[in-house]
């Protein structure tokens, strides 16, 4: 059974005759009857019935209609939702991403992105850079926000925005009260709370990096994978942290955010994927997030 034999048979049954079926479709009368009747045999069924008044439908001629239009039907929308796939209108998308991209692009790059594609799926799995990684290369990933540098070299890292690290204080401290910037260098005795250098090591090196600039080596006396938990050390007086400056967004009791008196390093926050792996929905989404980047500034 051919598609082609399903649209003339529909077509027969809506003019009531051959003749008009054969001009609306744009083919000759015989070459139709030929696929009629080779689809009756198929069949093994009379669909039409056929007199000088014209062709109606038998029983089974009716039946087989209702199904054939359904079927049919089907496959339009099969071509359309298709179409759409391609152009990244439908679908789903898996994104990773670190915690700072919550505190700062992600919420109004998900709110653009949703506006204009509300058929796309985004599910998102908030992971480090390192935890990233391997679920890009299995596919279980579509893009992944993460934070340089990224040493792999079949993924490539597209840069969204660059971030200045702010100090992030326990509240009760003196280096939290007044509104200037702190000389780090006055911070030289206390403990500092940074990621792990093997998930973190752009933020990491940046930390220890900034503090010997500052004529010191920090006395690192914890380590959290996640920024929330670094800021929840810091309310807890366990010690100072450097955090990108979106951060300031996760209000927490107990911290406040101090600028930095020396010129502040700043940690760059980017797209990561396979090379070469592009999709119509991923390109959307990437556009999204540049769009978020250049209204914080990045």
């Amino acid at each position: 059974m051919e598609l082609r034999q399903l649209r003339y048979f529909i077509a027969i049954a809506e003019e009531s005759s051959f003749s008009r079926a054969a001009h609306r479709l744009h083919v000759s009368q015989p070459p139709l009857s030929t696929q009629i009747k080779g689809l009756e045999e198929e069949l093994g069924v009379r669909l039409l019935e056929r007199s000088n008044r014209g062709v109606t439908l038998t029983a089974a001629g009716a039946a087989f209609c209702e199904e054939a239009r359904a079927v049919l039907a089907r496959l339009e929308h099969a071509k359309r939702e298709a179409q759409r796939a391609q152009r990244g209108e439908v679908g789903t998308l898996s994104v990773g991403f670190v915690s700072i991209a919550d505190y700062g692009i992600l919420p109004p790059a998900l709110q653009r992105f949703r506006g204009s594609f509300p058929a796309v799926e985004v599910q998102l799995h908030e992971l480090t850079t390192d935890a990233q990684v391997p679920l890009l290369r299995a596919a279980r990933l579509d893009l992944g926000i993460a934070l340089a540098p990224v040493e792999a070299p079949d993924l490539e890292f597209e840069r969204l925005l660059r971030e200045e690290l702010v100090l992030a204080a326990p509240a009760g401290h003196p280096a939290a009260r007044g509104a200037g910037a702190v000389d780090l260098r006055t911070l030289s005795n206390e403990s500092f709370i940074v990621p792990p250098r093997d998930i973190a090591p752009g933020l990491y090196d940046l930390t220890t990096g900034y503090c010997r600039a500052c004529g010191f080596a920090p006395r690192i006396t914890q380590q959290a994978r996640q920024m929330q938990t670094v800021i929840g050390l810091v309310s807890s007086g366990m010690g100072f942290a450097l955090v990108p400056s979106s951060v300031r967004n996760l209000r927490r009791p107990g911290v406040r955010y101090r600028r930095l008196r020396r010129r502040a390093p700043g940690i760059e926050l980017g797209i990561l994927r396979l090379s070469g792996a592009r999709s119509a929905a991923c390109e959307h989404f990437l556009a999204a997030l540049q769009a978020a980047a250049r209204q914080a500034g990045g």
